[in-house]
């Protein structure tokens, strides 16, 4: 099995002219994006009024995933960092407006434009830093600090991810909470290795705003998770955390030195076990003055 692409090189390289047309030339990549930007669809929960909806669409590529959204009657807007894969989508013809950025350095979009947003396998290339200026904490809190802003009010966010293992999970769960968001993770098929998909639902929103993350696929029959914090159950069904506001961590307690009783207890312990223990004295315990 080849390395994640992630791993091999920045996005803006790893997506070259040769690597951005093979991808959108393989009939087995163009079926797994539509169903994933159709699960991306179904769990944004639009509501089915006939009215169409503005759209982000994050990493869009070649604009596979944009033409989901096309079908559905709703109006997009992609954002890539790889001028070749905006190339093919313009070539393809593509139905929505294309913008090149880096969405580590945060979107550019007016307050409350957008409707509802959506990322397949985008999300994940911000956990590395693919250039000494990279800090992946600050580029995720940059991301989405700046989508939440954009979005309106009770909008929601879907991202499929593919994050390589529990903390960059947890990165970027945490980075989305700490932005003002409230939601969770979404796993499609947990117990299966080659279908199991991971979709960061969010919800945008004051921290009054109830929300519930809908369940995966295969997964109606039990709920492993409660809504306290974020949880994470041993199989990996669903992830979820209430809203941003957090318990306060605990304070340490300095602990207190050990008392005469408990020093003199101590040393009597010792002399029954035959060890050598200085006599008891007056100053037995007692805290020496600091020497200057």
């Amino acid at each position: 099995m080849s390395s994640r692409p992630e791993l091999l090189a920045p996005p803006e390289i790893f997506y070259d002219d040769t690597e951005a047309r093979k991808y959108t030339s393989s009939s087995r990549i163009i079926d797994i994006q539509a169903k994933l930007s159709e699960r991306a669809l179904e769990l944004l929960a639009l509501p089915e009024d006939g009215v169409s909806r503005l759209l982000l669409d994050i990493g869009c590529g070649s604009g596979l995933s944009g033409e989901t959204l096309s079908e559905s009657g709703h109006q997009w807007i992609g954002l890539d960092i790889s001028q070749s894969m905006l190339n093919i989508a313009v070539e393809r013809e593509v139905e929505g407006d294309l913008l090149l950025g880096d969405m580590g350095q945060g979107l550019a979009l007016r307050s409350g434009v957008i409707d509802g947003a959506i990322s397949i396998s985008a999300v994940q290339w911000l956990c590395n830093a693919d250039k000494s200026s990279h800090e992946p904490k600050l580029r995720l809190k940059a991301f989405f600090g700046s989508l939440y802003r954009c979005l309106a009010r009770g909008a929601r966010a879907v991202f499929q991810v593919y994050p390589e293992n529990i903390a960059q999970r947890e990165l970027i769960l945490r980075s989305a909470m700490n932005a003002g968001f409230a939601g969770g993770v979404v796993v499609d098929y947990p117990h299966s290795t080659k279908s199991r998909k991971e979709y960061l639902v969010l919800t945008c929103g004051p921290p009054s705003l109830t929300t519930s993350t809908p369940k995966g696929k295969e997964e109606e029959e039990e709920d492993c998770c409660s809504d306290d914090d974020i949880s994470d159950d041993r199989e990996n069904h669903t992830v979820r955390f209430s809203d941003r506001h957090r318990p306060k961590k605990k304070q340490k307690v300095a602990k207190k030195g050990k008392g005469r009783e408990w020093v003199l207890r101590k040393k009597e312990q010792l002399r029954s076990k035959g060890n050598v223990v200085p006599p008891d004295t007056k100053y037995t315990a007692r805290k020496r003055k600091a020497r200057f």
